[in-house]
C-alpha cells in the first residue's frame, strides 16, 4: 500500500475516533454547564425554613418555676440534662502565656435545630472548635448542657445550652472574677425579645423581634393571622442586614416567595441603599429581578 494511502487511512481513523469521543463528551459538558436559576420559581424547597408560628416560644415565670421543681424531684443522673444523655468534652488552646479551656457537653441523639433561632452552637469534631452557624450533623454535635470557659484557670463565662441554643442565665467575668455581664435566654431567644400577638390568649403570634441590650439582634419573623410565615429577616446591632424575604399567604405548608429586599451585607455599611432584588406572583413565577 502506498505511503500516502496509509497516512490518509490513519488520519481518517483518528478523525472518526475524535468524532465519537466528542459525541460522548459534549452531552456531559452540557449537563455540567446547565445551571438552574434559583429565581425561576418562588416556591421554597428548604425544609429548614419555618412554615408557621412556633408552638412553644417563651414560658412564663410560673412555668419555669414548675419545671425547676420537677427537675429537683427527679433523681440526678450524671451527664443527663433536660432528659437527654450527653457527652462531656473539652477544648484547650494556648497563646503566649494564656491558656484557654472550654468545658461543654454535646448530644448526638437529637440533631434537629430550631429554624427560628439564628445562633445554633455546635462542636465541629473535624476542626475541634465550637461554631454558631451552618450546623452539619455529619461534622459534629449540638451543644447541650452546662458550658464553662476558663482563662488561666479563672472562670470567665458560664451558661447552659439547650439543643444548640443558649438557655437560662449566662454570666461573664473578667480576669479577677468580677461580673461583667448577665443575660437570660429561653431556648435561644433573649429574655427581652419583643413578641406581639393577634390573640394573646390563644398565643396567635404576629411578630417575633429578638432584642439584646435594647437593640434588635437575630432573626425577625412576621406571621399571617393563620400562623403562616409572612416575613423573614435578620437584625445585627439594630440594623437590617442581608436578604429579607416576604411570602404570599397560601394554603397548606407550601411557601411561595413574594418579594426579596436586599439590605446592607454588614451593619453600618455606608452609602448602601436597600433595593428590591426579585418579585414573584402568587403561582411562584418570577416577574422581576434586579441583580444589583
Amino acid at each position: 500500500m502506498p505511503e500516502n494511502a496509509v497516512i490518509f487511512k490513519m488520519k481518517r481513523t483518528i478523525a472518526m475516533l475524535l468524532v465519537l469521543l466528542l459525541c460522548q463528551v459534549i452531552p456531559v459538558l452540557a449537563q455540567d454547564e446547565l445551571v438552574v436559576d434559583p429565581d425561576s420559581s418562588g416556591v421554597e424547597k428548604s425544609r429548614l425554613l419555618p412554615t408557621s408560628t412556633p408552638i412553644l416560644l417563651f414560658s412564663d415565670q410560673e412555668e419555669e418555676t414548675r419545671e425547676k421543681k420537677k427537675q429537683k424531684k427527679k433523681k440526678e443522673r450524671k451527664n443527663f440534662y433536660f432528659g437527654e444523655r450527653t457527652s462531656r468534652s473539652m477544648i484547650r488552646s494556648s497563646f503566649r502565656d494564656q491558656t484557654t479551656l472550654q468545658l461543654f457537653h454535646t448530644t448526638s441523639r437529637n440533631q434537629r435545630v430550631d429554624p427560628y433561632i439564628r445562633d445554633i452552637y455546635w462542636y465541629d469534631s473535624r476542626s475541634k472548635s465550637i461554631k454558631d452557624r451552618n450546623f452539619d450533623p455529619s461534622k459534629g454535635q449540638l451543644l447541650h448542657g452546662p458550658y464553662e470557659k476558663r482563662v488561666n484557670n479563672v472562670v470567665v463565662e458560664t451558661g447552659m445550652y439547650y439543643y444548640g441554643t443558649k438557655h437560662g442565665r449566662w454570666l461573664a467575668f473578667d480576669a479577677k472574677s468580677v461580673l461583667l455581664d448577665k443575660s437570660h435566654f429561653y431556648q435561644g431567644w433573649p429574655k427581652d425579645s419583643r413578641i406581639t400577638y393577634y390573640n394573646r390568649e390563644n398565643r396567635e403570634i404576629e411578630r417575633l423581634t429578638p432584642i439584646e441590650y435594647d437593640l434588635e439582634e437575630g432573626n425577625f419573623f412576621h406571621f399571617f393571622p393563620g400562623g403562616q410565615v409572612a416575613v423573614i429577616g435578620e437584625y445585627r446591632y439594630g440594623e437590617r442586614v442581608g436578604l429579607w424575604t416576604e411570602y404570599w399567604e397560601t394554603k397548606g405548608d407550601e411557601l411561595i416567595r413574594k418579594r426579596e429586599i436586599q439590605y446592607q451585607p454588614e451593619p453600618f455599611t455606608r452609602d448602601f441603599r436597600p433595593y428590591i432584588r426579585a418579585e414573584w406572583d402568587r403561582e411562584g413565577n418570577l416577574v422581576y429581578r434586579n441583580d444589583g
